[in-house]
């Protein structure tokens, strides 16, 4: 093979390969990731900042116990119950065709049953007891997030109502049922032991909501696994009609997927309030359920249904934290970082419209018709110069 031979080929073989790469599903979500970490490695040579953005330390707490404190630690720690949420809300997504907006204030209701039944518990009490009650609370909240979601699933599963304004519903009266819950009282609980499930256990450096964010991506991995779960939920976001003629229960599929969802939420309602030990029924998990949403984006899922990547909903939901606390390290107030998020969100969108997706699909076109040609023309040359 001759020089320029091995050269086209290798060019062929390289644009193969980064073709391969750009289609691949975490490609946005890797790409926008690297782009955040070459910003604040560029923010640490040029801005000449005292404490590099990725320099993790082993500290003390205000309690005395040694801890992992750095920036990366608050992303992988904050973006817990955003992962969570990615899950739910990503299967929800697929199957629904649709988003749940009142993830938020689910979280709220989910926290207030907690606190509810925690509120009563005497610093005093044993170890034995306390655990009980701390599973009892969780249990509970469990099944109340869950009855919330299996009451938006029944309104787009039976009812036939868009996800979006099913949900408007808990969206808009979640929060007032959260504090009438406990009779619209600022609950606070004074036992440490509490905080344990929020922040740090004794003893242990890493986050403690990093491991039970850890332990649900595990169940959620072989719930996908061992059943039929991701095969039904795509069918039924593709083409629900066909779904049913193919022995699948759509209705039961979307309810399935909101229940989820409904766990997932309490599971972050319990972390939520066990980092700070107290609610405040309007502010707590304030628009997370936008971040949630955007993650799924950034995932590069379709936000209409169908096919879905578990694994990049979550990566997404960790890069949206990155972002955050990028936007936090560069003096961005709070009120202006969703603005920041919504040019994520407008750039998305654009990316992923029929349009610009018509537009590359006809320029691909193109230029394997060209290839094509090209390769026919010189055949045509060859065989030419063989008559001669």
């Amino acid at each position: 093979m001759s020089t320029n031979e091995n050269a086209i080929s290798s060019r062929k073989s390289a644009r193969s390969f980064f073709g391969k790469m750009v289609r691949n599903q975490l490609f946005i979500p890797l790409a926008a990731l690297l782009l955040l970490i070459l910003f604040n490695i560029a923010a640490d040579i040029f801005l000449h900042v005292e404490t590099s953005f990725f320099k993790v330390v082993l500290e003390p707490s205000s309690a005395g116990n040694l801890i992992l404190s750095g920036n990366l630690i608050t992303i992988i720690d904050n973006a817990s119950e955003l992962a969570l949420l990615a899950i739910g809300m990503t299967l929800v997504t697929s199957a629904a065709g649709g988003q749940d907006i009142s993830v938020g204030a689910t979280i709220a209701i989910a926290g207030s049953t907690v606190l509810r039944i925690v509120k009563g518990v005497s610093p005093n009490i044993s170890g034995g007891k306390f655990a009980v009650v701390i599973i009892c609370a969780f249990l509970l909240c469990v099944v109340v997030s869950a009855l919330f979601g299996a009451f938006n699933g029944a309104l787009v599963a039976c009812f036939k109502i868009q996800p979006m304004v099913a949900t408007l519903i808990l969206f808009t009266a979640g929060r007032s049922i959260a504090a009438w819950i406990n009779n619209n009282d600022n609950i606070s609980i004074n036992d440490v032991r509490f905080g344990y499930f929020g922040n740090f256990i004794p003893g242990i450096p890493v986050p403690t909501p990093v491991f039970i964010t850890a332990i649900c991506l595990g169940i959620i991995a072989l719930v996908l696994k061992f059943t039929n779960l991701r095969l039904y939920a795509q069918s039924v976001g593709i083409n629900s009609s066909s779904s049913r003629l193919n022995g699948i229960n759509p209705k039961m599929i979307k309810l399935l997927t909101f229940i989820i969802l409904g766990v997932c939420v309490a599971v972050c309602g319990f972390i939520k309030v066990s980092r700070t030990s107290s609610i405040t029924y309007a502010v707590i998990a304030n628009n997370i359920e936008m971040d949630a949403i955007l993650a799924v984006a950034l995932g590069g899922n379709n936000l209409g249904g169908g096919k879905f990547n578990l694994t990049a909903s979550v990566l997404g939901a960790y890069v949206i934290q990155f972002l955050t606390t990028t936007l936090f390290r560069m003096k961005v107030s709070s009120s202006a970082i969703s603005a920041y998020k919504a040019i994520v969100v407008i750039l998305l969108i654009i990316m992923s419209s029929p349009f610009i997706r018509k537009k590359l699909a006809d320029r691909k076109s193109r230029r394997e018709a060209a290839r094509i040609t090209r390769a026919k023309a010189a055949l045509d040359a060859g065989a030419g110069k063989e008559s001669v």
